[in-house]
């Protein structure tokens, strides 16, 4: 299921989770993908190449495709966005990992921070992976990643429906952006963003490992 350059991307994680985490992604697109096509899962070219340097460790695509692919994972969480015609970001978070001050400075902006400010240490930590997931999932959906800095943005409290309040960068505007929170289970935050000015509306399906050759869904 993958391509040269991503073999090497696969061997180069040196924890075996990363490497599966890596692979189910991407035999994950490939098949779900696949099906959209009318193609096997084989025949599917993802083509990440980095716009700056190159490299194939930039957004998933598929040439000649108006088909639209965001992978994340975390944890034991693998997840895929697919839209068509639209430019989506996926982002999972493991809301287990630490958020000291240092992490909320660098990615909350000051109306942000005003919001979770005062607020017990365990729900200080939930509020900040719930807003960090959603920049991530816009960030994504514009395909420039971390070029647009996580404080440049400040989103709606944590506590509203998630949405874009205001941006310093232009490659997001608030009018033509939308942000869906996902159900990752315990433990996970996750979300999903697209650029467009009509909403979003999100089908969420979960897959056992059980019946992943045949992506049933199992609820």
């Amino acid at each position: 299921m993958l391509a040269p350059a991503e073999r090497t991307r696969y061997e180069a994680y040196r924890r075996p989770a990363d490497r599966l985490r890596f692979l189910t992604g991407r035999v994950l697109a490939r098949t779900v993908a696949g099906r959209y096509l009318g193609v096997p899962p084989t025949s599917v070219e993802l083509d990440a190449t980095c716009p700056d340097c190159g490299k194939q460790h930039g957004k998933p695509r598929i040439p000649g495709n108006d088909l639209e692919l965001s992978i994340s994972h975390a944890g034991q969480r693998v997840g895929l966005a697919v839209a068509v015609g639209t430019s989506i970001g996926l982002d999972v978070e493991s809301t287990s990992r630490s958020s000291g001050d240092d992490l909320l400075n660098y990615a909350l902006s000051d109306a942000e921070l005003d919001a979770v400010a005062g607020r017990p240490a365990a729900e200080r930590a939930r509020l900040f992976f719930t807003y960090w997931a959603r920049k991530e999932a816009l960030m994504k959906a514009t395909g420039l990643g971390l070029k647009v800095p996580l404080r440049s943005i400040t989103l709606a409290p944590p506590e509203a429906p998630p949405a874009l309040l205001a941006s310093a960068h232009d490659a997001l505007d608030p009018a033509t952006t939308a942000i869906v929170d996902l159900d990752a289970g315990q433990g996970y935050a996750a979300a999903v963003a697209a650029l467009t000015a009509n909403g979003l509306t999100v089908n969420q399906r979960w897959w056992r490992a059980a019946d992943f050759g045949e992506l049933k869904p199992s609820r």
